[in-house]
């Protein structure tokens, strides 16, 4: 899918910077960008649902600990 990209002037100089710094193109840069927020997004969903799984599980034993 072919899409344009507006940026103002600081996210594009942020974008050059990326780009240059990882060796690739821009395009690629900002596909990576994407790619790595969308993990990110779902391991911190993950931690989260874990911790509420574990915090229910343990809740007793955190009670007695807590005092």
């Amino acid at each position: 899918m072919a899409m344009t990209l507006r940026l103002n002037d600081e996210v594009e100089r942020a974008l050059a910077l990326l780009s240059e710094a990882d060796g690739v193109s821009k395009h690629e840069a900002v596909v990576r960008a994407i790619t790595d927020a969308a993990a990110r997004r779902v391991r911190d969903d993950r931690v989260h649902e874990l911790s509420l799984e574990g915090r229910s599980r343990y809740a007793a034993l955190l009670d007695r600990l807590a005092q």
